[in-house]
């Protein structure tokens, strides 16, 4: 294989990593920026609404700028303002700048976030088989350094200006060091050169991959199903502890484990996602995916048993790990001319989705008990899995373009 697309390959986990990383340590410093301001929860809160509103409006704008510049002009500026901007919040001095600080660094954020993901497509559609799930996976992983390097700081006495400061820095320097091995030219070139190669073949199905109505409504779709797994993303991240704590009466030490038993498990379905979708097909991992999401969330919600929660939790993590990934491959690979934009379109809502997770579920206990709110996500989950047929003719390259056996009947193995 090229040495220039496994440099590429390479690079695309450092910007995930960095990515996963910048936002894991604003968050493990949100408690200390809070002190520092002087603001209380509610205060907060709001501020970190305007925190998602600058993601949002980031990664709607890197979409279009995305297709037009090219992933390695993007990325690397992205990661790049990222980083740079991580310090703001830690100097704010009030409430008004932390907003500005908080709205410029959820807008960095968004920007790399999709214009990361529109490589990722790139570097899967030169590989010709799957690999973005093995990426949002190291994602992960930067949130576990996030959480050493910040343990490490506070040990060593340091606040949270310098610290985010520091982290800032080396951020910058791995954006901008790494941008040189990052695919070179803009995806509509890369698009093109596909068409011109389709019509020399005589490729007869050239003209579906350009049918753009078609592409749009797959786009919504796909961006509904977005907004619905990372619903339930959203929900893991904010209730699985106190579900324990509350619900199953558990101490908080133990409480704790029950977000970590999901996160392990959605990272380690992550790193095997592509294997399964390179033999199954991304419909298969989509579909059983959410069914499996669904029975560990109402297992979690109706046990009454503290193990069999934390099996619910990590059954959740496993199914709902590679759906997110699938969806944003096949809106990449739905129109490689706008693949950036249709990434940005199905992320967007999707983390919209992550947002109001926490919110509906606390809106939902003011009607009946937390456990009970929980099946929400199992209706959430079942209509995705009932609607994963939609990826099938925007397969991943690689992939069996009909390996459920809900669609062909057997299941068709594909190369490893």
């Amino acid at each position: 294989m090229d040495r220039s697309l496994r440099a590429a390959r390479v690079a695309t986990y450092v910007y995930f990593v960095l990515c996963g990383t910048l936002t894991g340590v604003w968050v493990v410093h949100i408690p200390a920026v809070e002190a520092r301001v002087g603001i209380g929860h509610a205060a907060l809160g709001g501020l970190l609404v305007l925190l998602g509103l600058g993601a949002f409006g980031g990664m709607r704008a890197a979409g279009g700028l995305t297709d037009r510049l090219g992933a390695r002009t993007v990325v690397p500026a992205s990661g790049a303002l990222c980083a740079a901007c991580l310090v703001l919040p830690g100097l704010a001095p009030d409430p008004w700048t932390l907003a500005g600080a908080l709205l410029l660094f959820g807008f960095a954020n968004g920007c790399l976030d999709v214009s990361m993901n529109a490589h990722a497509v790139q570097v899967e559609r030169a590989y010709g088989r799957p690999v973005m799930s093995g990426f949002h996976a190291t994602f992960s992983v930067g949130g576990v350094i996030a959480a050493l390097a910040a343990a490490a700081a506070t040990a060593a006495g340091a606040g949270p200006a310098a610290t985010l400061a520091v982290l800032g820095a080396l951020g910058l320097a791995t954006a901008l060091l790494t941008a040189r091995a990052l695919l070179p030219g803009a995806a509509t070139a890369a698009a093109a050169d596909a068409a011109d190669a389709d019509a020399d073949a005589g490729n007869a199905a050239a003209p579906a991959a350009v049918d753009r109505g078609t592409v749009r409504r797959q786009i919504r779709i796909f961006a509904v199903l977005a907004l619905l797994v990372m619903l339930a993303e959203g929900a893991a991240n904010d209730w699985s502890a106190l579900h324990l704590k509350d619900v199953l009466g558990t101490p908080a030490s133990t409480a704790a484990f029950a977000y970590g038993t999901y996160a392990a498990a959605m990272t380690t379905g992550r790193l095997l996602a592509d294997r399964i979708v390179t033999r199954y097909g991304s419909t298969a991992v989509l579909r059983y995916g959410a069914l499996t999401a669904a029975v560990g969330i109402t297992l979690a919600a109706l046990t009454p048993w503290v193990w069999a929660a934390f099996l619910g939790w990590a059954l959740f993590g496993l199914g709902l790990s590679g759906c997110v990934p699938q969806l944003l491959s096949a809106a990449g690979h739905a129109d490689p001319a706008a693949a950036g934009a249709n990434v940005s379109r199905v992320a967007g809502l999707g983390y919209l989705g992550m947002l109001a997770g926490p919110a509906v579920i606390g809106w939902l206990t003011h009607l009946t008990a937390l456990n009970h709110a929980f099946l929400l996500l199992t209706l959430l989950c079942a209509v995705t899995a009932a609607t994963a047929g939609v990826l099938r003719g925007t397969t991943t390259p690689g992939a069996p373009a009909a390996a459920d056996p809900a669609d062909s009947g057997a299941l068709v193995r594909g190369p490893h």
